[in-house]
């Protein structure tokens, strides 16, 4: 147990390292938040009550879909990998360490939004902060979940970037917090709701967190963890 901590605390300090999560963490979702936020509640004042999930929607579904899979191609598709199998370290222990550290990463940053929004957007808080948070780390959990499947899967670091936009794009621009998804085509509101992002944004609402809005990402997870466990035991024969 005692190694596993360790490796968690020695991929803590890689990442903080790390330019590649620096910027998808912190640097991009926080200049979107800070340009976008005074843009939003100017020309839409009331989605002030909405703009703290807006923007936590962005920037974890950036720090998942972008920041972690390469990462994971740096470690498993690379000699990385060799070397744990050559001195008994379980295959799976680099995983877990990127995903437990990205995660640290993604609710520091999305809770400095939480603390920032009020002040500089006169944005609502939302109603009930513990219920707000448990919905987020769910949120986040699901959303590297998928990250981590496009890391294990793709071992081309230029097809990576494509296919994680094409993750990245139609969850923010289908999700419903640029605009009202009801606004949008019948097909391409039912395809928005394919991606986590729109039922996570939901779920962060205020009365939000039920079951109809969280039995879509509990399935997802679930999904995720199976295939990423296929693709390790694969990885490690």
């Amino acid at each position: 147990m005692s190694g596993f901590f360790y490796g968690v605390a020695l991929q803590w300090k890689l990442d903080i390292r790390s330019r590649s999560l620096l910027v998808t963490c912190y640097v991009v979702p926080l200049i979107f938040f800070l340009l976008m936020g005074g843009i939003f509640t100017s020309v839409m004042p009331g989605m002030r009550s909405t703009l703290i999930q807006s923007i936590i929607v962005m920037s974890v579904s950036m720090g998942a879909f972008i920041g972690l899979p390469p990462s994971l191609i740096e470690t498993y598709g690379s000699d990385i990998s060799k070397v744990y199998k050559a001195n008994g370290v379980p295959v799976y222990l680099g995983l877990v360490t990127m995903f437990l550290s990205a995660f640290v990463h993604l609710m520091i940053s999305c809770a400095m939004i939480v603390l920032l929004a009020p002040v500089l957007f006169e944005a609502v808080l939302p109603a009930q902060l513990p219920i707000f948070f448990l919905a987020l780390a769910i949120f986040i959990m699901v959303s590297l979940g998928i990250g981590s499947m496009l890391g294990l899967t793709i071992k081309n670091q230029a097809k990576l970037t494509m296919i994680a936009q094409l993750v990245f794009l139609p969850s923010i621009m289908l999700s419903g917090i640029m605009f009202p998804a009801d606004l949008l085509p019948g097909l391409l509101e039912t395809a928005g709701r394919i991606f986590p992002a729109s039922w996570g944004y939901r779920l962060m609402l205020d009365h939000g967190f039920c079951l109809e809005n969280l039995w879509y990402l509990i399935l997802v997870f679930f999904a995720a963890v199976i295939v990423c466990g296929i693709l390790l035991k694969k990885q490690k024969s």
